[in-house]
């Protein structure tokens, strides 16, 4: 028998999240901080009104620490990113900017990061909580799932 120390550590490790926590269709839901982040990270006009309040819709499958990460824009514009935790990738941001990144899993969370933000995305309560930082600021994007 384990003691609940023990327990509550290997409840937090990865592995024991389940293979399959990911994968799914989720719908935005809400945003906080959006303006103050991407007026920050020099997001273009342009974009930051088609972003604002964007009905994205993010589709992830996971198969063990392998991912594909979908994000659907309305307008027909996709951004892709596949990747393996733990192993550099290459990346794109919702701007189009092109790099590298190391994702990793962290408590359940899968962190990265972008050139100019720091990135995690975690499944709370069903939903997909993405938080992204930079210079003091928290975006932080709700999606409800709904596949």
């Amino acid at each position: 028998m384990l003691s609940s120390q023990t327990t509550a550590i290997l409840l937090h490790q990865p592995h024991h999240q389940g293979n399959m926590a990911f994968t799914g269709k989720y719908e935005f839901e809400g945003d906080e901080n959006y303006d103050d982040f991407v007026k920050k990270i020099g997001l273009p006009s342009e974009k930051i009104e088609m972003g604002r309040n964007c009905k994205i819709v993010t589709e992830v499958v996971q198969n063990g620490n392998d991912f594909t990460w979908t994000q659907h824009f309305p307008g027909g514009h996709t951004t892709t990113n596949t990747f393996t935790i733990g192993k550099e990738a290459d990346m794109e941001t919702m701007g189009g900017k092109k790099f590298k990144a190391t994702v990793k899993m962290e408590d359940g969370k899968i962190v990265a990061d972008f050139p100019n933000y720091h990135h995690t995305a975690e499944i709370c309560g069903g939903k997909l909580v993405e938080t992204s930082t930079t210079s003091g600021v928290v975006y932080k994007r709700t999606s409800k799932r709904i596949a």
